[in-house]
Formats: C-alpha cells, sequence, structure tokens
C-alpha cells in the first residue's frame, strides 16, 4: 500500500515537472521567433530590440511598489533601462544589474507608465497599474474628442526607446472622464502578474546615441 501511494505522488510529480517543461519549451520557441525577427533586418530601428530570456527569481505582488528579480545581469549583456516583456505583454522595467542578476520595477509599481496606443483610433497616453488587480490598468490622458470603445486592442506605442512598437498589452474596457478634462480607460492586460515564471529583457541597441542626441538638443536650448 505505501508503494501504491507513493507511486501514485511520483506520477502526480513527474506530471507536474512535464507540464512545466512543456510551458517552458513554447515559451523559448516564442522568444527564439523573436530573435529570428529582430536578427531579419526590420526598415524601423526602434524594432531593431536585443532580445534575453530570462528567469524570474523573486517577484513581489502585494505593495505599492512592486518589484522583480530576474536571473540574468551584465555578464549577459543587460543594462539599466532596458524593458521586460513576455508574449502576453509588458512586465516592467530593468533598474539595476550585478554580474548575474536584473533588478526591475513592475508594471504593478505607481512610479511606473508605458506609452500605449489604442488601435483601432491610434490615440496615446500613458499607461499605469490601476492599484488593485494583478491584471489591471488605466489608460490616462485621452482626449475627450476620441471614442475608445469597449474591447479596442492596447499596443505600446512605440513612442519610447525602452518598448519596441505594436507589443499587445491588453483591452479596453470603460472609459470615464477625469479631471473634467480628459477621459480615463480601464484596460484588462493580457499579462496576469499572479502568473508569472519567464519573462524576455529588450535592449534597443541604439539607445545611447539617442540619449546623447537628446542631452546635445537639452544643453542648445540652455
Amino acid at each position: 500500500m505505501r508503494n501504491h501511494f507513493s507511486l501514485d505522488k511520483q506520477n502526480s510529480m513527474l506530471a507536474e515537472e512535464n507540464a512545466r517543461l512543456n510551458d517552458q519549451l513554447k515559451y523559448y520557441k516564442r522568444m527564439e521567433a523573436l530573435q529570428d525577427e529582430a536578427a531579419s533586418g526590420p526598415s524601423d530601428p526602434l524594432e531593431g530590440f536585443r532580445y534575453t530570456p530570462a528567469t524570474i527569481v523573486k517577484v513581489s505582488r502585494n505593495t505599492a511598489h512592486n518589484y522583480i528579480i530576474l536571473n540574468k545581469g551584465s555578464e549577459d549583456g543587460v543594462l539599466p533601462h532596458s524593458g521586460i516583456i513576455t508574449p502576453k505583454g509588458v512586465v516592467g522595467i530593468i533598474k539595476a544589474v550585478d554580474k548575474h542578476y536584473s533588478y526591475g520595477l513592475t508594471l504593478m509599481n505607481n512610479s511606473i507608465s508605458v506609452s500605449s496606443r489604442v488601435g483601432d483610433t491610434g490615440i496615446v497616453g500613458p499607461l499605469i497599474w490601476d492599484g488593485r488587480n494583478s491584471n489591471g490598468a488605466y489608460l490616462k490622458d485621452i482626449p475627450l474628442h476620441y471614442s475608445v470603445q469597449p474591447g479596442d486592442t492596447i499596443y505600446t506605442s512605440g513612442f519610447s526607446i525602452i518598448f519596441p512598437p505594436d507589443i499587445p498589452v491588453g483591452i479596453a474596457g470603460q472609459t470615464k472622464i477625469a479631471d473634467g478634462a480628459a477621459q480615463q480607460v480601464s484596460v484588462t492586460l493580457f499579462q496576469d502578474f499572479s502568473a508569472l515564471r519567464y519573462v524576455t529583457i529588450v535592449e534597443n541597441p541604439d539607445r545611447t546615441e539617442i540619449y546623447a542626441l537628446e542631452a546635445k538638443e537639452e544643453e542648445d536650448r540652455r
């Protein structure tokens, strides 16, 4: 009888491990496809991002300032201010790096916003966490004369050197007027932060040049 129950337990553990390995295989196949696409020489420089798969070491979900730690660092080519994504959308931004690990802030953090675009209208606004749900967010500062319909897909806008454009982020919900001057759209994120394990770090190789150009422009204005 003991052997019988022991075998049941072992079979259950093997089934769980097989499911985990299958999920991991699907994930890395998806990331390989993204890398092949990036290596094919896109015409838009903003699409020429470098992709580094990573595994989550630790992630917080229960505060207003949630963070994430990844198992890739400077020796893997990771730099601060890189984006963190999955096939389901945006996860966060790398803030600090050491040799073997990276520390980032997730979208479930009050200090993070992501420039996002409404699929049908093309209107762009900052996407922020709603502060309550692991898959809830708001798209802010939408002018009153634009109509955003429930069910519209929200994408990254590309108006950023951190994230590539056109990453599907979530689905628009109800719209309300905020402060009488703009609309605020509720968004259900495709990425549920309660179910995260593998991510991809994305880096724009031209960002140093872009930062330098911006700094020069600021200096010229002074």
